[in-house]
């Protein structure tokens, strides 16, 4: 077990490491674990290292204390730093005048940790949390503080450059709950092609689904590699259908969404649209063209595919030409990977959109500090978003010919800085453009992230989970494993009229008409801010929001 030293918090989390308050939904793990492996990936190409000008031991903080709760995502601290003692936490604590302590519990079990923290009697002052559920949670048992009259005063930044439709999203009864966090790319997936073995099989990029299944087909039938070796598959996934957006948008649907459908909410998994993309995939592993142990597979297993030669044709992340693309290209010379359009299918073509708002900053009704943790979000959304984004000018990165250049082996050794700027981090587009090319343009990350940009497919529910959605949400998701059986050829494709009818009988229907009271609120609600009759959210005078709970 973990153990955590000096503080009174530490003291609180050894003491309640076990407690169990609100189970993560399985559809928001999925979409999570992708928004936040792309923040990451996009937080960290601004870089964070270390310049001891920033260490003033005289520096007057004169402010509170306050202390924060954090996830790691897994990202280290170098020696000799820590999550309390490292140059960018000095930055901020030597210009916004506070002392602030950092708590990082096991990001594995992460939910279960704070929620154990606000059950105590030493809750911290902000925690930060990915789970709209979670925060849902809270908030309707009055354990939250509603921030409306605050955030005007004392996050003027904060207010200035978060939409209004964002702050909806962070609402319930009216009021305001989280500070959010957005995501800066729309979507996460794109799919990549070996270029090198289509010009060696004499075939032209595929660009519609059947080009697609018949050029996997040839990759798995007559060795591009050139090895003598019948080793290689069509394509794969990974565990909970992970890396196959593209396919299920050929048909119009995205796993886990909101759509709608003439007017009203309806949710993708039970639609006939989905049951039409699980016969295709169902197609697809009968013959033999998918590795028939995707659903075992993790991220790290498909890349050493991929790298291995053993794969020519996936679905990958938009920041992968600078992970495992170049270190297939490393192994093999002759490899030459090349982005290819979302498949076009009967129900048209694209990837699922990543939700807006990347995690929510929470300040728990218990803490005296809401002003100070407010003007510390404030700070890093606003004077402190150069230096947390980019590191130190001149240190991590300079001007030349009028573009910023990055120094690599200090961004990758300082990776730990983005979970600071990640608290408040408001994505703006030439900001991200700046940031991502001087990662080294040859990576065509920007690029990338244009291509995903016009075929993302949203989740048409933007609201924080209804009180339906929390208490079934956890236990439909497990249902999702009936689906997987169909594509594995387990259980009969017609199995799933029996799934979808389940789905709606057992809490299903319920969060149904939650989800379409929410949507015709937040419709009217447009209609009449477009004509003026009522005022946006966080605008002077405005006191009304989306409720998201009925």
């Amino acid at each position: 077990m973990q153990e955590y030293k000096g503080t009174t918090m530490a003291k609180v989390l050894n003491a309640l490491t076990m407690v169990v308050v609100v189970p993560m939904c399985a559809r928001w793990k999925l979409i999570l674990a992708a928004g936040i492996c792309c923040s990451v990936a996009l937080s960290l190409a601004g870089c964070h290292p270390s310049h001891v000008d920033w260490m003033k031991p005289g520096q007057d903080r004169t402010g509170p204390s306050i202390t924060i709760v954090m996830n790691s995502l897994g990202i280290k601290f170098p020696e000799p730093w820590t999550e309390n003692d490292n140059p960018y936490l000095s930055y901020i604590e030597d210009e916004t005048g506070l002392q602030v302590e950092v708590v990082i519990p096991p990001w594995h079990r992460y939910e279960d940790r704070v929620g154990a923290m606000m059950m105590s009697s030493h809750t911290p002052d902000l925690i930060s949390i990915s789970d709209p559920n979670w925060v849902s949670h809270y908030a309707r048992k009055q354990m939250l503080a509603p921030l409306d009259h605050l955030i005007e005063r004392y996050a003027p930044q904060l207010k200035k450059r978060i939409p209004a439709e964002v702050w909806e999203q962070v609402s319930f009864n009216g009021q305001v709950y989280a500070i959010p966090s957005l995501n800066e790319a729309k979507g996460l997936e794109m799919m990549y092609i070996r270029k090198d073995w289509l010009d060696r099989l004499g075939l032209a990029p595929p660009k519609t689904l059947d080009e697609i299944v018949a050029v996997m087909r040839a990759f798995a039938a007559f060795d591009p590699e050139g090895n003598g070796i019948r080793n290689i598959y069509g394509t794969s996934f990974i565990e909970d259908f992970g890396r196959s957006s593209p396919w299920f948008g050929a048909f119009g649907v995205q796993l886990n969404q909101w759509v709608e459908r003439d007017g009203k909410l309806v949710y993708s998994n039970i639609l006939p649209e989905m049951k039409d993309a699980l016969a295709f995939m169902r197609g697809l592993v009968a013959e033999g063209i998918v590795d028939p142990l995707f659903p075992i597979q993790t991220q790290r297993g498909l890349e050493r595919q991929v790298a291995d030669g053993r794969i020519g044709l996936f679905t990958g992340t938009w920041y992968d030409t600078r992970g495992v693309l170049e270190k297939s290209e490393a192994r093999d010379p002759r490899a030459e990977w090349i982005a290819l359009p979302y498949p076009q299918g009967p129900g048209g073509a694209g990837t699922y959109g990543l939700p807006t708002v990347r995690s929510y900053q929470v300040i728990p009704a218990a803490s005296p500090h809401a002003v100070e943790v407010l003007q510390l979000l404030n700070f890093i959304a606003g004077e402190g978003r150069d230096t947390l984004k980019f590191g130190f000018e001149g240190v991590v990165w300079t001007w030349k010919n009028g573009r910023r250049v990055t120094d690599m082996g200090l961004h990758n050794r300082d990776q730990y800085r983005g979970l600071y700027a990640n608290l408040a981090d408001i994505p703006e587009s030439g900001y991200i453009r700046s940031r991502l090319d001087s990662l080294g343009m040859h990576y065509r990350l920007y690029d990338n992230l244009r291509h995903i940009a016009p075929h993302v497919m949203p989740n048409a529910f933007r609201s924080l989970p209804t009180p339906a959605m929390t208490r079934y949400a956890p236990l439909l998701a497990k249902k999702n494993d009936r689906l997987l059986e169909i594509v594995l050829g387990e259980r009969p494709l017609d199995d799933f009229d029996a799934y979808a009818a389940e789905w709606l009988a057992e809490g299903g229907e319920e969060m149904t008409r939650e989800a379409n009271a929410w949507y015709q609120f937040s419709r009217n609600q447009a209609a009449r801010e477009a004509v003026g009759d009522v005022p946006g959210p966080l605008r002077e005078g405005s006191g009304t929001h989306a409720p998201g709970a009925f």
